[in-house]
């Protein structure tokens, strides 16, 4: 465990030049092209948020999408090929492929109800279009639909009801 903030690798990100890094050869993450192109989108518009971790001989360890989109020149060009990026000290390959899929399985996923209110708030209280729903989450329309429409679900419907029928009471 390392202890201070002086310890963590956090604390050494450096820039160095996209194609000083290569990935390995055990990813078992895959990403969409859907998703690809929102991780695009991600960086051109919040710039780079998230370094990618690397071996010091530069061989990625979390980070191959990321690395993947900054050959895109538009984000090539934010930053002139370089990436931002700290280095892990592995003791052993085995303790390199396990800290890949620690970071690819720590990042969970997104419920559905959560999503489809945040999709309705974008919508009702921000006053973004599809469109931009759409392009700004890498969705298809129909998917900004259907999470807009699931939305106001529990909402839907209870207006003005102080009353339910019994039928919708549990029994034992």
């Amino acid at each position: 465990m390392k202890h201070g903030r002086d310890a963590q690798p956090l604390s050494r990100i450096e820039w160095v030049p996209r194609d000083d890094l290569h990935a390995n050869g055990y990813n078992p993450n895959h990403v969409a092209k859907p998703e690809l192109e929102l991780l695009k989108t991600s960086i051109l518009e919040d710039g780079w948020t998230q370094p990618i971790v690397a071996r010091p001989d530069g061989e990625i360890v979390d980070g191959f999408h990321r690395w993947t989109v900054s050959a895109d020149s538009r984000i090539y060009a934010m930053t002139a090929g370089f990436v931002p990026v700290v280095r892990l000290v592995p003791p052993a390959t085995g303790d390199q492929m396990l800290s890949t899929i620690r970071h690819n399985r720590a990042r969970g996923e997104h419920g559905v109800l959560p999503m489809a209110a945040i999709v309705r708030r974008l919508r009702d209280e921000e006053g973004l279009t599809v469109e931009q729903v759409m392009q700004r989450c890498g969705m298809e329309k129909e998917e900004v639909t259907r999470l807009y429409e699931r939305g106001g679900m529990t909402e839907r419907g209870t207006a003005n009801k102080t009353d339910f029928s019994k039928g919708w009471a549990p029994t034992r």
